[in-house]
């Protein structure tokens, strides 16, 4: 398989309430999209462009939106569909989950 895997930096857009996923380019590739209250980061959609999909871009938005919650102190609840599978095979993030049982 060729590597089609961009360079993605994470960026989070409080004001428009998504972590955005940036190409070297400066070219907005995707965003997950959330809300936040009270320590907890509820991510509700996230999506990638089309024109880049298949290239890795949402796993590395998914990773740096999580690190960002990290590195704030936060907890997450994973409502997106996308973000809740990728914690389930990256169960290095589990401890992020603000209602596991859920």
């Amino acid at each position: 398989m060729a590597d089609t895997t961009d360079h993605v930096t994470v960026v989070d857009d409080p004001e428009q309430h998504v972590f955005l996923a940036r190409l070297e380019d400066g070219t907005t590739a995707g965003g997950a999209y959330y809300r936040r209250a009270g320590g907890v980061v509820t991510f509700t959609h996230t999506e990638v462009d089309p024109a880049y999909e298949g290239r890795g871009i949402g796993s590395q938005l998914a990773a740096g939106a999580l690190g960002l919650v990290r590195e704030a102190g936060e907890r997450i609840v994973p409502l997106c569909p996308f973000i809740k599978a990728y914690v389930q095979r990256h169960p290095e993030h589990a401890d992020l989950v603000a209602h596991p049982s859920r």
